[in-house]
């Protein structure tokens, strides 16, 4: 007995060695094998994204945001009934309840994405059911804040959070940084042991993008956008605005536009930024290039006259008329041919350069090539190569037969009034980096002179009188401020076949003011308006409306008074007042050059209707001044008007009421 009791012993005591043996075996030494049973077991690896940067404008407020959303999966091998999970789950996520089961009973799965940025309250509808099985991981949810708001630069991303079009897409690896595999921990039964949001808070973040762009600015052109195409009954618009000196880019924008938090709901037609993608024939608004051409090489001057055949002119067995038949001039220079937007004096000029050189000069001003703007799509443009005939030089003179985008000519129109440089148009200002807390600068970026200054000089004044009284872009001036620029009113190319569409036009100004010391450069194109066509009567008076705007918004001061102003300065301190002749003198260029007090641009008539300069006056005469005008008087202080805003020179149909800060005039008598 005692025997067998020792043996049993014995064997009791090995059975222990070898179990602890073997446990130290497997604790101790690698097995691969068991490793990957375990994670089988009690763990799913899940990939999360990191938190994607925000989009912000100049200012540093938010254009494209990421907020938390709440994710739903299922680990299907521990749901007791799946068909009653994917009727209830069918009801809260709105959702076919085939496809959900689909996914539910896939027994050896244990881990299974149900559905992606969930809100908060669905996510407590569902916690609400205690469905064992299901559970939720906090994400990165792409929103944009301000809807439809430059939807076409900013483009949108996919559900699995990578940027698909627009900015999101071509910044994508700096915003999106990097991803994460994390592992998600189970008990024996397989039941999830996450904590919602952690899982969030573990992904790094991705670098913010600041952009050049201005909200306000923005949202003044795609409103300004949508009014046109609505009471044009236009196709589409489009717009662009560059810092003059820069070619950063302020503002640009497409009507009709869309909605990137719903991007599934409009039709990749509608979605495309077509101030990048859409070339077409610009018409007269390349005329500004052919004579800049000419003027640099020294064959033409501002004043030098080209007889305009009366309206029509035979090139070849063609002949070439103007736009409005009833313009038959007989001898315009070269400032009126621009004012006047004369076919045949731009085509006698485009002769005197000869085919070679003004194709040269065309892509030293950007056209044909892509302007290198960092944003996806942007097409190249059409510039035919060489030989052309005469017809298509003449053609291409005033902007038919050559296609280019809205970037294209508002980039070129950009390098007359910065002084004759062409830049690369840029719309990201500066990323900040958040892991390495660096912040990298993006500057403008010269490619190459196109014009001498003093040639750009010129260009700036002849410009400046495509817009004086009777000339085509009269719609376009700016009370207070001297612009410069030129109408383009284009016929559209037939996109099924050869030719034009008939009664069908591409309307557009591009232009830049201050014309003396140009800040801004706008550019404007309306596709197929039915209610008017020609760019001055469509185009034109966007510009000057979003330009009011920018003057405003910018704080800028107006440069030019009206005759009211001079007239009552010169009385009040004791002079005489001038006559018409020295009051407003007939010259639009000279007056634009002036920039002076005493000089009223030809355009500003009499009658206009502006905000008064109260600057120096007493209480007394503000209120007999303000009460002509109609606007509502604030008062901030006492004594003389040391400022007041609106500005002088503002119009008064822009403005409700008039705010004035007086002060104690200290000066003695």
């Amino acid at each position: 007995m005692r025997s067998r009791l020792v043996l049993i012993l014995i064997l009791l005591t090995a059975l222990w060695a070898a179990m602890v043996g073997r446990a130290a075996f497997l604790q101790l030494l690698p097995n691969e094998r068991l490793e990957s049973l375990r994670k089988r077991q009690f763990e799913t690896v899940v990939t999360l994204r990191s938190r994607r940067g925000d989009v912000l404008d100049r200012k540093g407020q938010e254009l494209a945001i990421s907020t938390t959303a709440h994710s739903l999966f299922a680990d299907p091998k521990v749901l007791e009934d799946p068909k009653r999970a994917a009727r209830i789950l069918a009801k809260e996520l709105k959702a076919p309840y085939k496809g959900i089961y689909d996914k539910l009973r896939r027994r050896k799965k244990r881990f299974v994405w149900l559905q992606r940025h969930l809100d908060r309250r669905t996510r407590e509808a569902i916690e609400a059911r205690k469905i064992r099985g299901l559970g939720f991981i906090e994400e990165s949810k792409r929103t944009y804040p301000n809807d439809a708001l430059l939807a076409h630069v900013l483009g949108f991303v996919g559900s699995e959070g990578s940027g698909l079009e627009g900015l999101e897409a071509r910044y994508n690896d700096i915003l999106e940084a990097n991803r994460r595999d994390v592992a998600v921990q189970r008990d024996a039964r397989g039941r999830p042991l996450i904590v919602g949001g952690r899982l969030f808070t573990e992904a790094p973040d991705g670098s913010d993008v600041h952009l050049t762009i201005d909200r306000e600015l923005q949202f003044t052109l795609e409103q300004e956008l949508r009014a046109t195409v609505s009471a044009h009954e236009a196709d589409s618009a489009t717009g662009v605005v560059l810092d003059a000196q820069t070619s950063e880019i302020l503002a640009m924008a497409n009507a009709p536009a869309f909605d990137p938090n719903r991007p599934a709901g409009f039709s990749p037609d509608r979605r495309r930024n077509r101030a990048l993608t859409d070339a077409f024939e610009p018409g007269s608004t390349m005329k500004t290039f052919v004579v800049a051409a000419a003027l640099a090489k020294g064959l033409v001057e501002p004043n030098t006259k080209f007889n305009c055949e009366n309206g029509s002119m035979k090139v070849g067995r063609r002949t070439i008329r103007e736009a409005d038949a009833r313009h038959k001039w007989e001898t315009l220079t070269v400032t009126e041919i621009l004012a006047n937007s004369s076919n045949i004096g731009t085509a006698k000029i485009a002769f005197e350069l000869g085919a070679p050189a003004l194709r040269a000069a065309l892509a030293d001003f950007g056209f044909g090539e892509r302007t290198g703007v960092d944003l996806p799509g942007e097409a190249r443009g059409t510039l035919l190569p060489m030989p052309w005939r005469e017809h298509l030089l003449s053609n291409v003179s005033f902007g038919h037969g050559v296609a280019a985008t809205a970037l294209q000519i508002a980039n070129a129109y950009a390098a007359v009034a910065n002084g004759g440089w062409l830049k690369r148009p840029y719309i990201v200002r500066k990323v900040h980096d958040y892991e390495t807390g660096a912040t990298t600068e993006i500057g403008p970026k010269a490619i190459r002179r196109v014009l001498l200054p003093e040639v750009a000089a010129k260009m700036r004044l002849i410009l400046s009188g495509a817009t004086g009284l009777g000339a085509t872009g009269a719609n376009a001036r700016v009370t207070g401020f001297p612009v410069a620029g030129k109408t383009g009113t284009a016929q559209k190319v037939n996109p099924s076949g050869r030719g034009y569409l008939r009664n069908a036009y591409i309307s557009s100004f591009a232009g830049f003011f201050p014309a003396n010391d140009p800040r801004f450069v706008i550019y404007v194109a309306v596709d197929n308006p039915r209610k008017g066509y020609y760019g001055s009567q469509v185009a034109a008076p966007v510009f000057a409306r979003v330009a009011s705007f920018a003057a405003r918004h910018s704080g800028l001061s107006p440069v030019l008074i009206t005759e009211n102003d001079v007239v009552r300065r010169k009385a009040k301190s004791g002079a005489a007042s001038p006559g018409p002749e020295q009051a407003a003198p007939r010259s639009g260029p000279r007056a634009a050059g002036a920039g002076g007090e005493g000089v009223v641009p030809e355009g500003f008539a009499r009658s206009e209707r502006v905000i008064p300069d109260l600057d120096g006056l007493t209480l007394r005469e503000v209120v007999q001044r303000v009460n002509d005008t109609g606007l509502e008087l604030r008062v901030r202080g006492s004594g003389v008007v040391k400022r007041f805003y609106p500005p002088a020179g503002a119009r008064l149909d822009d403005h409700r009421s008039v705010t004035v800060h007086l002060e104690k005039d200290t000066r003695k008598e």
